[in-house]
C-alpha cells in the first residue's frame, strides 16, 4: 500500500477526537536539543507552561552532547549558530568548538527555567494518537497524555555504524566517533579513522599532533573549502559584552551572507561558480599528483554537503599521515585490511560514519488508524512544509522533511518552524479548534511543487548523498532561504483539516 492510500485511510477517521482539556494544551516535546529547548522557550513566551520534555540521556545539548572528539567545530559560523534574542558574545572563534555551544544550550536551559520540564533519562518509544489526545510512553515505562506531540529530534541523531565483517574481532579500541572514549589514550598510537565527512576530517589535524601513525579510510573524496577559523581576541569579546548590538549586527551579517551564498544549491548562477571554483583552488594547493588524484571527488561541488577545513590537506601531507582509497575487505585482530590485500595495523580504530540519515526520532508515532509514521514514510520522508504530516493530528516537526538543512543555519529553520507552530496552537487554543492536520491534497501539491524545483538544485546532479532519500529524492528545501521566511511566516489554514467542537 502506497502513503497516499495508507493515509487516507486515516484521514477521514477524524470524528472521534474529543475536546482539549483547556486553553492551555498538554504538549509533549521529544527531545531537549537545539530545536527542543527553543519550542520550549516559545512555548513560555506564549503563556503556556503546561508542556513536558523528554530527553534520551543525561543532560541537554543534542548533537553538542553526543560529540566530543578531537577538533571538532561547528561548519556554521558561531554568531549565527545562536538563538536571535539570546546572542552570545563570547565566541572564541569564527567556527565555534562544540563545547562551547554545548555550554551555551546548558546556559539557555537554566537562564530560561527549562530544567524542570525535562525528564531526563527517558526516551521515547512510542506516541499513538487515540480519541483525540496522544499517548505517550518511554522505553524505561513512563507514560504522558498529551494533546500535541512535537518532534525535536532532528534528522541526524541515531549513529551509523559500519557494516564490515570482522569488525568484532578487532583487539584495540575501537569507537564511534559520536562516542568518543576519552579513557583511551592516544599518544604514540597507530590510529585509524573510517569516514572522510566533516567529523573525520576536523578530527585529522588534532589526532595527527598525538598519533604515531593516522590513517585514514576514505570511500569517497570531498570538497572543502579552506575558510579560515577566526579567534576573537578578548577584547573583540569584551566589545561585544558592552554593546550588545555588535553581536545583533555580526549575527545578521553573516546571515546574509549566508542566504547570499545558499542560493548557490538552488540555483546554477554565479554564486554556484564562484564556490565551486573556491573548492577547485583550494584542491590544487595539493602538490603532490597522486594525493590530488585520490582527493578528488567524481562531482559537483556542493551536491554532499561541503566540509569547511583549513588544515585537512595540509595533515595530509605529514610523513605520519597517510590516505587510503582502497576498499576495506575486512578487519582483523591487528588492524583493517584492504581489497588491496595490505594490513593496515592500528590500535585505535575510529568510526567517523556520521548517523542514519533520517531517522527522525520516534519510531513509532502512530496515527488513529494504526499507521506508524515509519510506515507512511516506507517510499520516502514526506511532509507537509516541513512541519506537519497528514493523518497526524496535533503532530509538529522541527527540522522535518524538506527543511532547508542544505542551504542556513538549522536554528535560523527552528526559529522560524517554532513560529509557525505556535500560530497552530494558538488556533488549537481557540475553543473552536480541537484538532488539525495537514490535507492529503496540499501535501501532494506542496510535494509536487518540491519535485519540480528540484531540478535546478546541485543535489540532483548525480551523487550520492544524505540529502537525498531512498528513492534519491532530495529530502530538502528546494528554494532560497528567503523565500522558506517568507512561506512560513504563517499558515496558511485551508491547507488544513480543522475538527471543530
Amino acid at each position: 500500500m502506497g502513503m497516499d492510500l495508507q493515509i487516507e485511510t486515516i484521514a477521514a477517521a477524524r470524528g472521534r477526537q474529543t475536546d482539549m482539556s483547556s486553553d492551555t494544551p498538554r504538549i509533549c516535546i521529544v527531545g531537549a536539543g537545539m530545536s527542543g529547548l527553543l519550542m520550549a522557550i516559545k512555548l513560555k513566551e506564549a503563556g503556556i507552561e503546561s508542556f513536558r520534555i523528554f530527553e534520551k540521556a543525561d543532560t541537554v545539548g543534542g548533537t553538542w552532547r553526543e560529540n566530543t572528539y578531537p577538533g571538532l567545530t561547528c561548519d556554521v559560523p558561531s554568531f549565527f549558530y545562536s538563538y536571535s534574542f539570546e546572542p552570545n558574545p563570547d565566541w572564541t572563534h569564527r567556527f565555534p568548538p562544540g563545547h562551547e555551544i554545548l555550554a551555551y544550550f546548558e546556559r539557555v536551559a537554566e537562564k530560561y527555567d527549562l530544567l524542570k520540564y525535562i525528564s531526563f533519562n527517558q526516551e521515547v518509544a512510542s506516541a499513538r494518537y487515540d480519541d483525540g489526545t496522544w499517548s505517550i510512553e518511554t522505553a524505561a515505562g513512563e507514560t504522558m497524555t498529551a494533546d500535541i506531540l512535537i518532534a525535536g529530534c532532528g534528522p541526524l541523531h541515531k549513529r551509523l555504524y559500519p557494516e564490515i565483517e570482522g569488525m568484532e574481532r578487532f583487539e584495540g579500541a575501537m569507537f564511534h566517533a559520536a562516542a568518543w572514549e576519552h579513557d583511551v589514550e592516544l599518544g604514540g598510537k597507530r590510529i585509524g579513522v573510517i569516514g572522510n565527512g566533516s567529523s573525520g576530517i576536523q578530527m585529522m589535524a588534532p589526532l595527527s599532533k598525538v598519533a604515531s601513525q593516522l590513517t585514514m579510510f576514505q570511500r569517497t573524496a570531498q570538497w572543502v573549502v579552506p575558510l579560515d577559523n577566526r579567534k576573537y581576541s578578548e577584547r573583540q569579546r569584551s566589545r561585544k559584552r558592552r554593546f550588545p548590538i555588535l553581536g545583533k549586527l555580526t549575527r545578521r551579517f553573516y546571515q546574509l551572507v549566508y542566504e547570499t551564498f545558499s542560493v548557490a544549491v538552488t540555483e546554477n548562477g554565479i554564486w554556484r561558480k564562484i564556490i565551486a571554483r573556491q573548492c577547485r583552488d583550494n584542491l590544487a594547493s595539493v602538490a603532490d599528483p597522486d594525493l590530488r588524484r585520490k582527493l578528488t571527488p567524481d562531482y559537483v561541488p556542493m551536491c554532499k554537503r561541503l566540509v569547511i577545513s583549513g588544515d585537512f590537506y595540509p595533515t595530509l601531507t605529514k610523513a605520519n599521515v597517510e590516505l587510503v582509497t582502497d576498499g576495506i575487505q575486512e578487519i582483523e585482530a591487528r588492524g583493517v585490511r584492504t581489497i588491496d590485500g595490505t594490513l593496515h595495523e592500528l590500535d585505535i580504530l575510529v568510526l567517523a560514519t556520521g548517523y542514519v540519515p533520517y531517522a527522525w526520532g520516534i519510531d513509532q508515532v502512530v496515527g488513529p488508524e494504526g499507521l506508524s509514521l515509519k510506515q507512511a514514510w516506507a517510499q520516502g520522508s514526506r511532509a507537509y512544509r516541513s512541519v506537519g504530516m497528514p493523518g497526524f493530528p496535533n503532530f509538529f516537526m522541527l527540522v522535518g522533511p524538506n527543511s532547508p538543512i542544505g542551504n542556513v543555519s538549522l536554528i535560523d529553520v527552528s526559529e522560524v518552524q517554532a513560529a509557525y507552530i505556535i500560530q497552530c496552537i494558538d488556533r488549537l487554543r481557540e475553543k473552536k479548534t480541537k484538532a488539525m492536520a495537514p490535507t492529503m491534497e496540499a501535501t501532494r501539491a506542496f510535494h509536487k511543487s518540491v519535485l519540480s524545483a528540484m531540478d535546478g538544485t546541485v543535489w540532483t546532479t548525480g551523487c550520492s548523498s544524505w540529502y537525498l532519500d531512498e528513492d534519491g529524492v532530495p529530502v530538502t528545501w528546494p528554494w532560497s532561504a528567503a523565500r522558506f521566511h517568507k512561506e512560513m511566516r504563517q499558515p496558511d489554514f485551508s491547507d488544513y483539516d480543522l475538527v471543530e467542537s
